[in-house]
């Protein structure tokens, strides 16, 4: 185990939590559509691989925050304290997509998730299947425009990118998401395939949502009982950006591979990055719970939202907030420029997407309470002058009574190393990871967790674990690092953490490789 000087993170009870609540806003009349094309595949291991899309080597960048938030306050939940490392045993380790195989994009938006049997990671424009259990190579990879191609129109053959995997646990089906829009970003729609077993080889129903003029950019998909909640950013003919759109998908006929109506709330430009809760566990939220989504508000407030959806009635749904929550006070990291995360030469700076919460917005339900945890990249604290730093939260009660249980900040500090690209997640027993890659004038970009179990102090996380040390740096590749990775929880013991990141093992430009890793506490059996 690496251990490293964090901030301290001052910690948050229950009682100490701050609550801002404003007036709550109800938005009604929601835009209903139905899915353009429907049709279930043959097994996907036994399609006419697709051949890669000549698009550029660089995916477009739609997605920044209107506003920037900004503080000269100093972070009052920095950890300064290390904790030892006393619980987690490392797994499997091993590499995953690599850019070579993955169509020769940046960035690689790496994701994955786990099944039953099975891990799926997707990258622009990739789709790969590994046994989980031994990390052998079972499909792929291969180019993830293949699964799609039986939709026709611009999921067959126009451009994509950003995607999104989920298992849906409750059904044990995958389902994997991807935008696709023409060179004029006229025709936009979203392609989802849900499959029909928990093979991730097999067959799927195949959906393709249409957008219209408007370019649906960095979606993020959540897997609640009701629905597939999808968040995008909007912008129109690819122009300037006009605010966040949410939607709901119908999950029952999308499993059943019916005919699927997606409804959908546009919000304006005070609503940027929006995430959808992803439910984790067996035990689901109480009947009748709205997804819950949350976004930045200000340098001191998040937001948090409820979305209820009837597909028997849609003009009954609704989406209802924010109800804002105060927080810790936190500059976006890069918050001028965006590219400011260092690498030893001749690496270039690198984009820290620090508008933004990170990928997944994850839910569990206790039964004695419900949990959503979150993370984003902020400007470090400190002398070590780092460039990021990566701020977490624990969001307990949503539904009822929500507040800050414990929030924190990892790195910063005496270290100029930033830390930055966080993904977090939280195990049966209340355990919770954040991965994240590493870097700094002298240390390339590398790949690490940290973690705390519950009798931790609020707020603190034990010492780092590197799952690889990079080799190498990205140079010439328009500063594009992420856009995002993720922490997954296997839903067969329900405390196994698997992480998927991005890395370089030579300097080297448009030449990524990605990581898989899997590691779970002792004390969560």
């Amino acid at each position: 185990m690496k251990k490293f000087s964090v901030p301290f993170l001052a910690m948050l009870t229950v009682a100490a939590a701050s609550l801002a609540v404003q007036a709550q806003r109800v938005q009604s009349n929601p835009i209903v559509t139905q899915a353009k094309h429907v049709t279930t595949t043959v097994p996907f291991r036994d399609m006419a691989p697709v051949p890669w899309h000549n698009l550029s080597k660089v995916m477009p960048e739609h997605d920044r925050a209107p506003r920037p938030h900004l503080s000269n306050a100093p972070d009052s939940v920095a950890q300064t304290v290390i904790l030892p490392e006393v619980g987690t045993t490392n797994l499997l380790n091993f590499d995953g997509i690599t850019d070579a195989q993955g169509g020769g994009f940046v960035p690689p938006d790496t994701n994955a998730s786990v099944g039953a049997t099975q891990v799926v990671e997707t990258v622009n424009v990739a789709y790969a299947v590994y046994n989980k259990s031994t990390g052998a190579l079972v499909f792929g990879p291969t180019n993830i425009q293949t699964l799609y191609s039986p939709l026709g129109g611009q999921c067959a053959t126009g451009n994509l990118s950003d995607p999104v995997v989920n298992y849906d646990k409750a059904a044990a089906r995958w389902v994997i998401s991807m935008i696709a829009f023409n060179n004029s970003f006229s025709q936009n729609n979203l392609c989802t395939a849900v499959s029909t077993s928990s093979d991730a080889t097999g067959t799927y129903h195949l959906y393709s949502f249409s957008y219209g003029s408007v370019l649906p950019d960095y979606p993020k998909v959540g897997v609640w009982p009701d629905a597939y909640y999808v968040t995008t950013d909007s912008f129109p003919n690819g122009g300037l950006f006009s605010g966040a759109e949410t939607c709901a998908l119908n999950r029952t006929n999308m499993l059943l591979g019916n005919s699927a109506t997606s409804i959908c709330f546009q919000r304006n430009t005070s609503d940027f990055a929006l995430l959808p809760s992803d439910l984790d566990g067996a035990t689901a939220p109480p009947s009748g719970s709205p997804n819950y989504q949350m976004d930045l508000a200000t340098s001191t407030k998040i937001n948090l939202y409820k979305f209820h959806v009837d597909f028997t009635v849609p003009t009954n749904s609704t989406f209802t907030g924010p109800t804002q929550l105060t927080v810790a006070s936190y500059s976006d990291a890069c918050a001028s420029t965006g590219d400011c995360i260092p690498q030893p030469r001749p690496g270039e700076l690198l984009d820290a997407l620090g508008d933004r919460l990170m990928f997944r917005l994850a839910y569990r339900n206790f039964g004695d309470h419900e949990a959503l945890v979150a993370s984003h990249s902020i400007k470090a604290s400190g002398s070590g002058k780092a460039a990021s730093a990566v701020r977490w939260y624990e969001v307990r009660s949503p539904g009822a009574s929500p507040a800050i249980f414990q929030s924190g900040t990892v790195g910063g500090g005496t270290s100029a190393l930033a830390q930055w690209m966080g993904s977090i997640g939280m195990d049966k027993v209340g355990d919770i990871a954040l991965g994240y890659s590493k870097s700094g004038k002298t240390a390339k970009p590398s790949i690490e967790y940290v973690g705390r179990i519950p009798t931790d102090p609020l707020g603190t996380m034990e010492s780092a674990s590197v799952i690889i040390a990079g080799a190498g740096v990205q140079t010439n590749s328009q500063h594009r690092w992420g856009d995002y990775s993720s922490m997954a929880i296997d839903p067969a013991d329900d405390c196994t953490f698997w992480y998927s990141q991005e890395y370089y093992s030579t300097n080297s430009s448009f030449n990524f490789r990605t990581r898989l890793a899997s590691f779970k506490f002792t004390n969560c059996q």
